[in-house]
């Protein structure tokens, strides 16, 4: 193992932070500050003072920062760091409740479920309880998931969870009580656990086992936790107790990032964290590497207005750089007209289109955007859509995986067993029945008697399933072999896009060759699945984001848009005052993303539902903003979209005539050639040829 010169690679405060290893340490890591790198080289300083790497724990909130973090360890202290303990919270305690579920009466082979099974249990169990008698007022699949989920996560009863989300449904939480004790119920019988659960029950065997409890704190002597902010009620708990032989604990994150409550995330929780752990010694980060100085003058100035808070100021490593600029769009017309020409200008000055990105408080917010970029050939993805594995086809092939590990898995037994035609959802059910009874599931069907016609397909389809296990085979020739199986399934299935299906299936073998054994497989792609870049790599093509899927990410130039009140911050969070709280942090998550340009953009008049529009008014985020922070845009005003007439440009007068010579902000000079009446023109471009402009939509200049 090499000397590293710490000193010589990070900077005073993140040095002081790798070196105190003895007692609670909270590091407030500012954004851009080099939060990942502290935690990197606290690994590395770790093993260089003699800890055994397996002593040591990291949990993070998603599979890709641990990897991350362990390999860049790797680089500085060799192979050895990667038998640091390193995952999320849910893998981890899956791992635990492996070892250690039979306390509480699970099977080593429980299921994890993933939200769609979720939500289709709690579906089945409402129907079969007969709870959805209240009629339309009963919460739809994904708002009963939300709900339990929440209640576990707050650590609350479903009355409280109501009156803060769903206060119209305030009245049912007795029946949603019956709800969730059934499903509790029906996940035991069935040994399967969801999302929550991997938390909830691990927490219960510390509480009830004190020398479980001992003996993992004692295996586990060092811990850090990446992004502390983002920690639930019970994950601080988890925290607390497995170091509760120690309290060697380092969490790192930023208050000032805290925005995810609607998971159950605790804002309180890092502002706690002292008072949990007596004697924490806290650390900030205030250097930035990101951008510039007057980015952060500006962001500084935004979460300045924060209520709660541990107080710092970002400074600039980086020299140079521009204030943020404002625009203020006539209509959201015009804010997509802005943000595209400055794309398209920023493509000429060679920056690349995976450099540049949209953020938005809510997905429908760049509709108009997405038209336009359509329109003009712009390539773009869109963060905050589905994963990779919620296809019908992945999961069928997932369902098959989980049927291996475990057959009394009910969720997955129907999703297969129902591929074959003539088989459903009831015949299954029986089926289920008999296998409960048997000591070998699957040799309970294959002895079965019966002359139904998806008798003997099942039969076939089981055999195989038994000869692929008993192969033991390493688990991408696993998944391999299950896809051969399930093939003509999917061509029956999906007779329409079926190539392209079955290669995505091919991806998911490639991925499942980063897994050491089935169960690991299945839990972590029920609860951190592979998004569509993870898949298949990063594609060259400008981002367009909610800004809750921005976070961690960076990009040189940044668009925020549709910044009005009701929208940014968003109409609910206007009721209670924590709820702006948390919109004002999400506003400087945001505004953190840029390394080089930054853009603030509002309209002055917004579309409603019904084809009309209603003035906006400036977020009070910007407002906030001290105006000598950010640079106003200067362009020449359309008149309001509310008033009709001849089309004039204000900074220049008079109405468009033929022959006139006028500029677009995105086809460039032209000439008008003929009037179509109303607000239409038709412009020759120079570059562009002939095209009909609507000049109340269109922003035009005459030259």
């Amino acid at each position: 193992m090499t000397n590293i010169d710490f000193s010589a690679h990070l900077n005073p405060e993140q040095l002081e932070a790798v070196q105190t290893i003895d007692g609670p340490v909270l590091v407030i890591a500012g954004a851009g500050s080099g939060k990942t790198r502290t935690l990197v080289y606290r690994v590395a300083y770790l093993m260089e003072q003699g800890v055994d790497p397996r002593n040591i724990l990291l949990l993070t909130f998603t599979r890709k920062a641990a990897q991350e973090m362990l390999n860049r360890a790797s680089e500085l202290v060799g192979p050895e760091s990667m038998l640091v303990n390193g995952g999320t919270f849910h893998s981890f305690c899956y791992l635990q409740l492996r070892q250690f579920g039979g306390v509480l009466g699970y099977p080593s082979n429980f299921t994890v479920l993933d939200r769609r099974d979720i939500e289709d249990i709690l579906t089945h169990l409402a129907r079969e309880l007969n709870l959805k008698k209240e009629g339309s007022t009963f919460p739809k699949k994904s708002a009963l998931a939300t709900i339990c989920s929440k209640k576990v996560n707050c650590m609350r009863d479903t009355r409280w969870v109501l009156t803060r989300g769903y206060p119209h449904l305030v009245h049912l939480a007795p029946v949603l009580d019956t709800l969730f004790d059934a499903y509790t119920e029906y996940k035991r019988r069935h040994a399967l656990m969801d999302y929550d659960d991997l938390l909830v029950n691990w927490k219960r065997i510390l509480d009830t086992e004190p020398d479980i409890r001992e003996m993992v704190s004692r295996r586990y002597g060092f811990i850090m936790v990446d992004e502390y902010q983002d920690t639930n009620l019970v994950q601080a708990e988890l925290v607390r107790l497995m170091a509760s032989t120690h309290n060697n604990v380092m969490a790192v994150g930023d208050d000032a990032q805290s925005i995810y409550s609607f998971r159950g995330a605790n804002f309180k929780n890092i502002l706690e964290f002292p008072n949990m752990f007596p004697g924490t010694k806290v650390i900030k980060l205030e250097r930035n590497y990101r951008t510039h100085q007057p980015n952060l003058d500006c962001t500084n100035a935004i979460i300045a207005n924060a209520q709660e808070k541990f107080t710092k100021r970002l400074v600039a490593v980086r020299r140079g750089g521009d204030p943020p600029i404002l625009y203020e769009a006539m209509d959201e017309n015009d804010q997509a007209e802005f943000v595209v020409a400055r794309i398209r200008e920023l493509f000429m000055l060679g920056v690349e289109p995976s450099e540049i990105a949209i953020l938005f408080r809510a997905g429908f917010h760049s509709f108009q955007l997405e038209g336009l970029l359509n329109r003009y050939n712009i390539e773009y993805v869109k963060r905050g859509g589905l994963k990779l594995l919620e296809g019908a086809h992945i999961k069928d092939l997932i369902s098959f995986v989980k049927l291996l590990v475990n057959p009394l898995d009910i969720i997955a037994l129907k999703r297969v067993f129902t591929l074959i035609p003539g088989l459903g959802e009831r015949g299954v059910e029986k089926i289920y029945e008999l296998m409960m009874h048997a000591q070998d599931p699957f040799e309970a069907i294959l002895g079965l008697k019966s002359r139904a016609r998806w008798a003997s397909p099942l039969k076939e389809l089981v055999s195989r399933l038994k000869t692929i296990w008993s192969k033991d085979e390493g688990l991408d020739s696993l998944i391999t072999e299950l896809i051969h199986l399930y093939e003509p399934f999917l061509q029956s299935k999906f007779p329409d896009d079926y190539p392209r299906r079955l290669q995505e299936l091919k991806e998911v073998s490639v991925i499942a060759g980063n897994f050491k054994d089935v169960g690991e497989f299945l839990a972590e792609m029920a609860l951190d699945p592979p998004d569509e870049e993870e898949a298949y790599g990063k594609r060259d093509c400008v981002c367009l984001s909610t800004v809750h899927s921005a976070k961690g990410l960076e990009w040189k130039v940044v668009f925020i848009i549709s910044l009005v009140e009701g929208r940014f911050p968003s109409p609910m969070a206007l009721e209670r005052d924590e709820e702006l709280e948390e919109e004002r942090r999400l506003f400087y998550v945001a505004s953190t993303r840029a390394k080089d340009t930054l853009y603030f953009v509002y309209p002055r008049w917004i579309n409603v539902s019904g084809g009309g529009v209603i003035p906006g008014k400036a977020s009070r985020f910007i407002e906030e903003i001290p105006p000598g922070l950010f640079r106003r845009w200067k362009s020449g005003r359309r008149q309001d979209p509310a008033h009709h007439g001849t089309s004039t440009v204000s900074n220049k007068g008079g109405p468009f005539s033929v022959g006139t010579r006028v500029r677009h902000t995105i086809f460039g000079p032209g000439t008008i050639v003929r009037v179509l009446g109303g607000e239409k023109i038709a412009v020759d471009f120079d570059g562009a040829g002939e095209k009909v402009i609507n000049t109340g939509i269109a922003r035009l200049s005459i030259l």
